[in-house]
């Protein structure tokens, strides 16, 4: 069956946000302690959603302090949202490309975070439907954010596929029922993503798969 609808993962998939998204972990947990995280320390760490990333640099210690680092994440993060943040390479092409086919993106950033990114970023255009990990009552690995957005679209399992850089990503398209494309050039080594029906090193090979699925 051809496939009618591609949704993606939004941080490591279409966009490189992780400088950002460490700058302000950094300036939320300065007062309570802890030493500056590094890029490679934060892009270990998210995928499930910055409350689940602040849990586990805080840790059992400094706990009761979650709430209040994640306000001061929140409050940081709003305004620097896209300071060192941009689309890797290929993805307007890519989606441009795309443009006979409904679109959508679920990210476990939260709904109007994620749509400010992809409106600063020129990116917000290509999409149908974004959704965070604050629309649905699950959110990734769970498949209820894929199945949402494949029912919102009136569309099937069959006529989807989910792309994304982390085994989240994977897990949830295919508890889904959906094809599943794992991009290799984000957040996540290769070895996250061996449950994937495919695998890409460019954004740009996307296209060629979906056609070989009509």
């Amino acid at each position: 069956m051809p496939i009618k609808l591609v949704i993606f993962d939004l941080d490591g998939t279409l966009v490189n946000s992780i400088t950002d998204i460490t700058n302000s972990l950094n300036y939320a947990t300065e007062p309570f302690g802890l030493y500056p995280k590094t890029v490679e320390e934060v892009a270990a760490l998210v995928g499930e959603g910055i409350t689940k990333v602040i849990e586990r640099v805080l840790g059992d210690e400094r706990l009761q302090y979650r709430d209040d680092v994640v306000k001061r994440f929140l409050a940081f993060y709003s305004e620097h949202i896209v300071d060192n943040t941009f689309p890797y390479p290929g993805v307007k092409e890519t989606l441009e490309r795309l443009s006979g086919l409904k679109k959508a993106v679920i990210s476990n950033k939260r709904e109007a975070l994620s749509i400010k990114v992809l409106e600063a970023l020129d990116l917000l255009r290509f999409f149908d439907l974004v959704i965070g990990s604050d629309s649905t009552n699950e959110k990734k690995p769970s498949p209820v954010p894929v199945l949402h957005v494949i029912s919102t679209m009136g569309l099937t399992p069959e006529d989807s596929i989910m792309v994304g850089d982390s085994d989240l990503d994977i897990a949830a398209g295919k508890s889904a029922g959906v094809k599943t494309v794992g991009v290799t050039y984000g957040y996540r080594d290769r070895a996250f993503l061996t449950d994937a029906d495919y695998i890409i090193d460019e954004i740009k090979d996307l296209p060629l798969i979906i056609q070989s699925l009509c």
